[in-house]
């Protein structure tokens, strides 16, 4: 599991820095495809909204590395779309970096520990036990 959290703590360094993309020597995600760079630019563009949102108390960091919706369409809709760019950069991670089978799942495990300890006082977060509580 170090190499692994190594790996996404490098990465959410340069994809999560305020909303921004940055340069960085240990950037792993090799190789930036369309797909890869849509997905960062788009969570970029929704970073302020999500963050509204927690703040709101209508979406959480789920135990699975993944937002959860507690609010109405509009938030159940943002989560949709930040999950579905998650799950692109996730896959990215494992497959570039040689994960093997069990490499999606750790990937999600320590990328969900990640957005706990980022979580602000207030919002939502789900254990690794599954209950919900607020930071």
């Amino acid at each position: 599991m170090d190499r692994i959290q190594s790996l996404i703590f490098a990465v959410l360094l340069v994809l999560t820095a305020e909303g921004s993309v940055g340069a960085s020597p240990s950037y792993d995600i090799r190789e930036k495809t369309p797909e890869i760079q849509q997905a960062i630019s788009s969570r970029q563009e929704r970073f302020s909204s999500l963050k509204q949102k927690k703040s709101q108390g209508e979406i959480g960091e789920n135990n699975q590395g993944y937002v959860e919706a507690f609010g109405g369409p509009e938030s159940s809709s943002l989560a949709d779309s930040e999950n579905r760019d998650r799950s692109t950069l996730y896959r990215a991670i494992v497959d570039q970096n040689q994960l093997g089978s069990s490499g999606l799942s750790q990937v999600e495990a320590v990328f969900a520990e990640v957005q706990r300890d980022k979580a602000s006082p207030g919002e939502k977060i789900q254990l690794p036990s599954g209950t919900w509580t607020q930071k």
